[in-house]
């Protein structure tokens, strides 16, 4: 079966950095896209950044120009650099891959909680 492995939260000082990393693994004939998602308690899941198999980023108006969404092919892996970090992106992160015919697969979740 397809699993998700993330890693890399923690706790972070406003203005500090993390990143996380997601590797895939199992009977996944093709990946569509990955991407990463958070939600913060009391809120509803939100999109933060997404990258295709061909490369092409989207990201999240509340966070362009502060993370950076990446893959490495060889290891099946997608990594969220996240820099300049707020009080407000604090949320547990998760990891989403798209594969062929529209199968969605979602990682555990990592906490990431950042203090004024």
């Amino acid at each position: 079966q397809v699993q998700l492995v993330e890693s890399g939260g923690g706790l972070v000082q406003a203005g500090g950095s993390l990143r996380l990393s997601c590797a895939a693994s199992g009977s996944i004939f093709a990946i569509n896209a990955m991407g990463w998602y958070r939600q913060a308690p009391g809120k509803q899941r939100e999109l933060v950044a997404t990258i295709t198999s061909g490369g092409s980023t989207n990201y999240a108006d509340s966070v362009k120009g502060r993370f950076t969404i990446s893959r490495d092919n060889a290891k099946n892996t997608v990594y969220l650099q996240m820099n300049s970090l707020k009080p407000e992106d604090t949320a547990v992160y998760y990891c989403r891959v798209d594969s062929v015919g529209f199968r969605v697969y979602w990682g555990q979740g990592t906490q990431v909680t950042v203090s004024s």
